[in-house]
């Protein structure tokens, strides 16, 4: 999450330098609901203590309103279809979900 949050704010940057503004939140979907707890509790844990500056700067930036965090069940991550080895199934639902269609097969 720190990572693409360090991305996300890049990107704004950018835009910003291009002319383009983005006032509002950067919405940022993730599919741990462990991870968005960590990141939104204030207390930590004993074991979360080697992730303590990136869940800091994270909730920084939700309570500066930089990022808005969301969950979003695993079978529903468009990301997987880049990132996960998937069957075939839950790999045409999310091809169906990002418009990938196959020009070669038949109607």
């Amino acid at each position: 999450m720190a990572t693409t949050c360090y991305e996300l704010k890049w990107l704004r940057s950018l835009l910003a330098d291009l002319g383009i503004s983005h006032k509002g939140p950067m919405h940022l979907h993730c599919d741990s609901q462990a991870t968005l707890h960590i990141a939104k509790n204030p207390v930590f844990h004993e074991r979360t203590k080697h992730i303590e500056v990136d869940c800091h700067f994270i909730r920084n930036e939700i309570l500066q309103g930089t990022i808005q965090p969301s969950y979003v069940p695993t079978q529903e991550q468009l990301a997987d279809i880049l990132t996960k080895a998937l069957g075939r199934h839950q790999f045409q639902t999310l091809l169906n979900k990002l418009g990938i269609c196959n020009p070669h097969a038949p109607p």
